[in-house]
């Protein structure tokens, strides 16, 4: 009776199990594909990787991590191959995997088994819209209107300097020269969503005041060469630049190493790194590749990940976007009655445009194709 009354029972725990979807984690494996600028950059792969570890600590998932600076294929295929369920491709290379190259059928095709997800662009449609692979998803972050949030506090902040700022910094006056830079990794989908963003953000508060800036891009500093960062940021503060956006991996480095030395201000990219050079970090247009990581792995694991559409976008109140508090700049704001008024009233003023954006204010978003037109932006001129 007891055997029957076991067998009973176990029939109707696995008859549960499939009605759930749900997958024992120690059958799943997820992978993830670094970029050039490798785990270590302090951002856009590290926070992926941080994601992994905390889908291996709380959900049982086993994560592996490969550095593929050279053949992205090569390793996507090698995980497919190994029986990964999950892999994460953080490279701006998505040709091998959506269409094919060199006469081999679509990485995506070939391991129909394996779920392959993107970031920064959807290559997985075709020219009418349609899906191509089901097994392919592409994570967008409203980086567009992060950046437009960091442009239009650039231009407030660049315009009070000299109320705001005191010794140790070395800005040029604003009467004399205005100018902001960009310095991107790629000229791709995925880099420019933030340099179209923060010149929207850039033009609308310069509008507002009657000004007009010049603004230096720079879109193919690659990824991993701090020394590229600190000269083109140097060139670009020479021009009578006071802030330098990087989107760059650990280029980004070298400009906010570029700042401290001349005196100025950077913004970094993907994590918070406004502690990399205390005072001279501006804010951090955050995109935290670990929010993604951890919601599709789980996805995974609850067997819902089949039911999840091949486009997932994550928004400014997903927390995977946005800029950073600026409590780090704001220590070093001066300590005057003038600095800390005008300081809380550009916070605010950066608060009401915040909530304005999606719906009195619209970001051109190149990452799904949108097209910048820079008659857009009469108050900026771009070189």
């Amino acid at each position: 009776m007891k055997k029957k009354l076991w067998v009973f029972v176990s029939l109707v725990l696995i008859a549960m199990f499939a009605m759930t979807g749900a997958v024992s984690a120690s059958d799943l494996k997820i992978g993830i594909v670094c970029s050039a600028a490798g785990q270590n950059d302090n951002g856009y792969n590290q926070s992926a990787i941080e994601g992994a570890k905390q889908v291996s600590e709380e959900l049982g998932i086993d994560y592996k991590v490969i550095d593929a600076t050279s053949d992205v294929p090569a390793a996507l295929e090698t995980l497919a191959e190994d029986g990964y369920n999950l892999v994460f491709s953080l490279e701006y290379d998505f040709e091998a995997l959506i269409k094919g190259v060199g006469g081999n059928k679509p990485i995506a095709e070939q391991y129909p088994d394996t779920t392959f997800v993107v970031f920064n662009d959807n290559p997985n449609i075709d020219e009418n819209g349609n899906v191509i692979h089901k097994n392919v998803i592409s994570v967008l972050f409203d980086v567009h209107e992060a950046s437009f949030v960091a442009g239009a506090l650039s231009v407030l902040v660049n315009e009070n300097n000299a109320v705001l700022f005191g010794e140790g910094y070395h800005f040029t006056d604003p009467a004399k020269a205005r100018a902001i830079g960009f310095i991107g990794g790629t000229n791709s989908n995925g880099i420019t969503v933030f340099s179209y963003g923060f010149i929207q953000g850039i033009n609308y508060v310069a509008q507002q005041l009657g000004v007009k800036y010049d603004y230096y891009a720079k879109y193919d500093a690659g990824f991993s060469d701090p020394a590229t960062g600190s000269t083109v940021a140097g060139t670009y503060y020479d021009n009578g630049a006071n802030v330098v956006f990087g989107c760059a991996g650990n280029v980004g480095d070298g400009i906010t190493s570029k700042a401290k030395e001349v005196g100025k201000l950077a913004i970094q990219v993907d994590a918070n790194k406004d502690n990399q050079q205390p005072g001279y970090v501006l804010t951090s247009v955050l995109k935290n590749t670990k929010v993604p990581v951890y919601t599709i792995s789980k996805a995974l694991k609850d067997g819902t990940l089949s039911s999840m559409g091949n486009l997932q976008t994550y928004s400014l109140s997903s927390g995977a976007t946005g800029i950073t508090d600026l409590s780090v700049i704001g220590e070093h704001i001066q300590k005057t009655d003038a600095a800390a008024a005008k300081w809380a009233e550009i916070k605010q003023q950066v608060s009401d445009i915040s909530a304005k954006i999606g719906s009195d204010i619209k970001v051109v978003n190149a990452a799904i194709g949108e097209k910048f037109d820079p008659a857009s932006c009469p108050n900026v001129v771009i070189k």
